[in-house]
């Protein structure tokens, strides 16, 4: 019985395969979302690169609110480490003006900021330096291990030049 199933089956969908070509537009599979418990590491070459990464951070909300209506319940952790450490500072406020809003725009959001206490002394900071909406933690690699033992998912987001399509010699048909 289930070889004539199975067969049945194959007979349906086997002429099927073979309508698909090159010019076939791609799909969008638009993912309801549910509630997601995730911790991002920053441990960026530049602060500018770290001010740059928020910007994972806005479209992964984005995403979980207009797919699934669920950003309010979901809770996203950064862990700063690397040079975006300098971009987080008080006194560097002049240097990097719009941080500051950017990081109160995320926490109103539910966003939890961490930032490294190791790095922050390697470069020349104490706990207090930092803006408010950052919490200075012992370690940024045991704070990554902390979340991750709690079952939030790790996010590494890497940062690329971004480059367009004339940028790379590539058409543009449209």
């Amino acid at each position: 019985m289930r070889t004539l199933i199975f067969t049945i089956i194959a007979v349906i969908i086997l002429p099927f395969q073979g309508f698909s070509d090159e010019n076939t537009p791609s799909k969008f599979r638009d993912t309801p979302y549910g509630p997601q418990n995730v911790v991002y590491e920053f441990n960026y070459q530049t602060p500018e690169e770290g001010v740059a990464a928020l910007a994972y951070i806005r479209n992964h909300l984005r995403a979980l609110e207009e797919f699934g209506d669920v950003a309010k319940d979901s809770n996203i952790v950064v862990v700063f480490h690397g040079y975006e450490v300098h971009a987080m500072a008080r006194e560097q406020a002049e240097h990097f003006p719009k941080v500051y809003n950017e990081l109160k725009q995320l926490t109103d959001k539910g966003v939890q900021f961490y930032l490294c206490r190791n790095s922050a002394r390697g470069k020349g900071y104490k706990p207090e330096d930092f803006y408010d909406l950052i919490t200075v933690v012992p370690a940024g690699m045991s704070e990554i291990g902390y979340w991750q033992s709690k079952g939030y998912g790790y996010i590494n987001p890497q940062m690329n030049n971004s480059m367009s399509r004339e940028d790379l010699g590539l058409s543009n048909k449209r």
